[in-house]
């Protein structure tokens, strides 16, 4: 700690004419873009893009207003422009040497410098982290990034009393308030507080404030239990799994690396992006395997679905990596689907590529991939089970992990399925109008914790129509799934089992996935979901399906004169009862279209279950929730096995009117056996005969074992097997 303070005060004593701008870039990097403007078309289109916009407030009268709106508002909006504006304003100063550019940066600041002094909390602040700028702190920490790198880039041009001015005026007044009276906040292991360490730290760098920079690395107590290395240990597993979701770390990938790169270039010896590991290099590549082929990123937790990775955040992360981590392949497709870049050396680099490269393949390298999550990886994990490649790629997501912080959603041993680039099981993500000021100040809506984050809204079992953990997150957060086993080597075969224990009291919940592929191409996933209790209690396993009914093989209940709210609370309020069907000792198949494929949900009945068909939009009369359909199978009883058989089949083509391979291809499920000690069952598809074999309670991979059922006996080593018509599958 003594030598890196040595460090830092010695790099805080140099001249700052000599040193800026370094935050975002440094000198001889901006001249070496200059250079290349022209040469790259990516480049110079990034490039006329910002110059466009700016040259449209060159000379004008800039709004600096006080705030009152809360997101999607009229002030809210204007200074989140002004930041924007300022930072690229400040870039354009540095790569055209016109100083029109530094004064309009010039006169925005010093107009906050006039503002900011007399801010208090923000009157439309409803959280206990209000912001003074805008109505929450987060957007503050925002502002502060982006202002901080604007001053930067213009700092030489100002005089010792404007630079006095500013300092004092725009930035002292916000640091003191997220350090001082949100301290709390700004120490908090969480996306706000990556945001907020890296404002503080890019204006102490831009200001040579070493005291600044101390905190943004090391907490307000400078002690390092808090500060960006305690985000960088704390938010990440060792495999890059950041803890609050994909959609969150495309959110807070921006100030890691924005800063770290701003670290970099002030102290290359702290070796930032080496730090942990390559941490933010595992963050980048875990942030992209979490991606559906069309960019978007699963969501997971509280997300936004059209979120992809084109967005800002994802075009600084890239552009940084290809410069820092060396040139990947997939981070070229990425940034060919981005199509613009920074102005700054890494976004030269990569523009140059693009320009050079023939052959940039058209999808991100997609993989099967694992992440256990928590500092330590020790708090369960995520599983991505893909088959098939390019524009056919099927990927089904497994959540077992740790519950997310205050983004996380009640959803243990969820899944959700992705095909051909489209959501097939789905998960509804978060329920929030970003910065749309008509929906609830474009916050998250009250059916965020209501609906989105419930149980019933996930693809698991719901115990007694109650959310897992009874929807508490601080019970949550002590717990996570324990994974039992998991295969990706063959790529016909792949397996993961998962149980979770702790969801509800006095049940044990046990899931095991297999997505296989057959000789004929024939894509299913086996679903065996195992509930055990030595009560009785009602059991609910949801599928959010995204498409259009074609077929149920059962006879059903149609609600078509009144529908009824499925329940009264616990999300289920928030569900129309469309149709309803009481089965007993059969096969239920129902089959939607999505787009121009066929799925189907083949379904093992024992003794007695019901189906229920609901919709969103009960209990909503402001229309905030999507309109979305789920079919839930219900079952009661101790201990229950749900046996379930999603098969993807056959193709529609609208255009020509033809449609082939509509109906399932399975014919018969049976449960040969079901006990703590193994499960067993048999599926008939057509002619054909698969046969999965798993054990419950011994997961070594050396294990063997011999099962003797009716006619056959079941001999394999490791935790299960697959036979198909006899032979393991491969």
């Amino acid at each position: 700690m003594r030598l890196l303070a040595f460090v830092f005060s010695f790099i805080f004593s140099v001249p700052l004419q000599a040193q800026h701008p370094v935050a975002f870039a440094t000198k001889t990097e901006l001249e070496g873009v200059k250079k290349s403007i022209a040469a790259y078309p990516v480049l110079q289109k990034s490039f006329a893009e910002i110059k466009t916009d700016v040259d449209a407030w060159l000379g004008r009268d800039i709004d600096v207003p006080v705030p009152k709106d809360p997101a999607g508002g009229y002030t809210h909006d204007r200074h989140k422009a002004n930041y924007t504006l300022m930072f690229n304003s400040g870039l354009l100063y540095n790569l055209t040497s016109d100083f029109r550019y530094a004064t309009l940066v010039k006169n925005l600041l010093l107009k906050y410098a006039k503002l900011n002094p007399a801010l208090k909390n923000h009157p439309q602040a409803t959280s206990s982290s209000p912001g003074r700028i805008f109505w929450q702190a987060l957007n503050d920490a925002n502002w502060l990034v982006y202002t901080g790198m604007a001053y930067d880039l213009v700092r030489n041009s100002l005089t010792a009393d404007e630079r006095t001015k500013i300092e004092n005026g725009a930035f002292k007044p916000e640091v003191n308030f997220l350090t001082q009276d949100l301290k709390s906040w700004f120490n908090l292991i969480h996306n706000h507080g990556v945001w907020a360490c890296a404002g503080v730290g890019i204006v102490g760098i831009a200001t040579g404030n070493k005291d600044y920079v101390d905190m943004a690395l090391y907490g307000t107590e400078k002690d390092g239990k808090a500060g960006f290395l305690a985000q960088l240990n704390g938010l990440f597993s060792p495999d890059g799994y950041y803890t609050e979701g994909p959609y969150y770390i495309r959110y807070a990938i921006l100030p890691f690396y924005i800063f770290a790169n701003a670290l970099n270039n002030v102290k290359p010896e702290l070796k930032i992006f080496q730090y942990r590991n390559s941490i933010l290099k595992k963050a980048l590549e875990a942030g992209l395997q979490q991606t559906n082929i069309n960019g978007r990123f699963f969501p997971v937790n509280d997300a936004l679905k059209e979120k992809d990775f084109t967005s800002t955040e994802l075009v600084a992360a890239v552009d940084i990596a290809w410069e820092v981590y060396g040139k990947e392949e997939g981070l070229l497709t990425v940034a060919k689907k981005q199509d613009r870049v920074l102005l700054n050396r890494g976004g030269a680099s990569i523009a140059a590529a693009l320009t050079n490269s023939k052959n940039i393949k058209p999808y991100y390298p997609y993989k099967s991939v694992e992440f256990t999550d928590g500092a330590k990886g020790n708090e369960g994990g995520i599983s991505f089970l893909r088959v098939d490649k390019d524009a056919n790629l099927t990927t089904l997501v497994f959540k077992y992990a740790s519950h997310g912080l205050s983004h996380g959603h009640f959803d243990q041993l969820g899944i959700s399925l992705f095909d051909k680039g489209s959501e097939i099981l789905q998960d509804y993500g978060s329920a929030r109008f970003v910065n749309i000021e008509q929906k609830w100040g474009g916050r998250y809506l009250p059916e965020n914790k209501g609906y989105a984050a419930q149980t019933i809204a996930h693809n698991t079992v719901v115990v007694d129509e109650k959310s897992q953990f009874n929807a508490k997150e601080e019970v949550a957060e002590n717990y996570h799934g324990e994974k039992l086993f998991s295969s990706f080597g063959n790529p016909a075969v792949q397996a993961i089992s998962a149980k979770q224990e702790n969801a509800y009291p006095g049940v044990s919940l046990h899931r095991t996935l297999y997505l296989l592929q057959l000789p004929e191409g024939k894509k299913l996933v086996v679903d065996l979901f195992n509930t055990t209790s030595t009560a009785p209690h009602q059991y609910d396993l949801p599928f959010q399906y995204n498409g259009q009914v074609i077929k149920a093989s059962f006879n059903y209940k149609a609600s078509t004169a009144m529908q009824k709210p499925l329940g009264t609370k616990n999300g289920y309020q928030y569900l129309w009862k469309e149709a309803e069907a009481n089965l007993r000792d059969t096969l239920a198949q129902f089959t939607f279209l999505n787009k121009k494929t066929y799925y189907t949900i083949s379904s093992l009945i024992t003794d007695s279950a019901q189906i229920i068909f609901t919709r969103t939009g009960a209990n909503d009369p402001d229309f905030n929730l999507r309109r979305e359909p789920s079919y839930i199978i219900r079952k009661r009883g101790a201990a229950e096995t749900f046996v379930n058989v999603i098969e993807v089949h056959g193709e529609f083509d609208p255009v020509s009117e033809f449609s082939t391979a509509s109906y399932p291809s399975v014919q018969q499920i049976t449960l040969k056996q079901s006990d703590e000690q193994y499960t067993v069952v048999e599926i008939r598809i057509g002619e054909d005969v698969l046969v999965i074999a798993q054990c419950n309670e011994d997961f070594s991979t050396n294990k063997e074992h011999s099962l003797h059922l009716t006619n056959a006996t079941i001999k394999w080593t490791g935790p299960f097997t697959v036979l198909y018509d006899g032979s393991p599958l491969k």
